[in-house]
């Protein structure tokens, strides 16, 4: 699962990095975006963060989910709750990383 890029095919264009959850990729692009494809519920659908994915400068993933790190030091999370893909509870520590 997550292998299949096709449908983000012609988006994928000056890739600075690549993050990989078990089922799903993330592409951090030089302008700073971030495309996604795979299963959803692991992070393939970013569309619920997608307008807090900008100026993105680092990407990290756990088995089920990912993590934005913007330039501003902040952090955006994506996918599965219970595997880091929910920092609500902690969003305000998360400044300055």
């Amino acid at each position: 699962t997550g292998g299949d890029s096709n449908a983000v095919q012609n988006q994928l264009k000056n890739i600075q990095q690549v993050c990989a959850t078990g089922s799903a990729f993330a592409a951090m692009l030089a302008d700073g975006s971030v495309i996604t494809w795979g299963d959803p519920e692991y992070g393939g659908d970013c569309s619920p963060v997608r307008g807090q994915l900008r100026n993105v400068r680092k990407l990290h993933a756990t088995w089920w989910a990912f993590a934005a790190i913007l330039a501003d030091g902040s952090v955006v999370t994506w996918g599965d709750p219970g595997s880091g893909g929910d920092i609500t509870a902690v969003q305000g520590q998360l400044q300055h990383v």
